[in-house]
C-alpha cells in the first residue's frame, strides 16, 4: 500500500473510532491469520505487532485493539469452524455501513500483505469477508 493509500485508510480509520469497527477490524485480523486453518504463534505475534504499531490503528486504543484480537484469536482456535461463523458475524455488524464496511475489507488486505504473501487462502478469507459486508471482492482482490 502506498504513501497516500495508507494516509487515507488511517483517516478513514480514525473517522470510525468506535466498538463495532474496532471489533470487526480485529475480527478480520483474526479471521486471516487463520487463512489455512490454525493461527500459530508467530502469525499471531507479527500481527499483534502490526496493531501495535500500525499508523493506520495509531487513534484507537491499541490495548484494547491486542484484547480483541487475542480473544477473537482464542475463540478461532478453540473451534475454527464454530469461531470462524462467529468471527464473520462480528464482522458482519458494519455491513449496512459502507465507508467501514471497506474499511475493514481494506485491513484485511493489509493484514494478509503484511507478511509480504497474500497467498490464495488470504485472498479467499477477504472475499469472504467482503462477502460478508454485501461488498465486491473483486474491487480487493484480483
Amino acid at each position: 500500500m502506498g504513501l497516500q493509500a495508507s494516509k487515507e485508510a488511517q483517516d478513514t480509520w480514525s473517522r470510525f473510532n468506535d466498538s463495532a469497527f474496532a471489533d470487526a477490524t480485529m475480527a478480520a485480523c483474526a479471521l486471516i491469520g487463520a487463512a489455512d486453518g490454525k493461527i500459530d504463534q508467530t502469525e499471531r505475534s507479527r500481527t499483534a505487532q502490526f496493531i501495535t504499531t500500525s499508523d493506520e490503528l495509531r487513534t484507537f486504543n491499541v490495548s484494547d485493539l491486542r484484547d480483541k484480537y487475542d480473544r477473537y484469536c482464542d475463540q478461532i482456535t478453540a473451534d475454527f469452524d464454530f469461531g470462524k461463523i462467529g468471527l464473520m458475524q462480528v464482522i458482519g455488524q458494519v455491513a449496512g455501513k459502507s465507508d467501514q464496511a471497506r474499511a475493514v475489507v481494506q485491513l484485511a488486505v493489509v493484514i494478509a500483505n503484511s507478511d509480504g504473501e497474500f497467498d490464495e487462502k488470504e485472498m479467499g478469507v477477504v472475499r469472504e469477508i467482503a462477502q460478508a459486508l454485501k461488498l465486491d471482492p473483486a474491487d480487493f482482490v484480483d
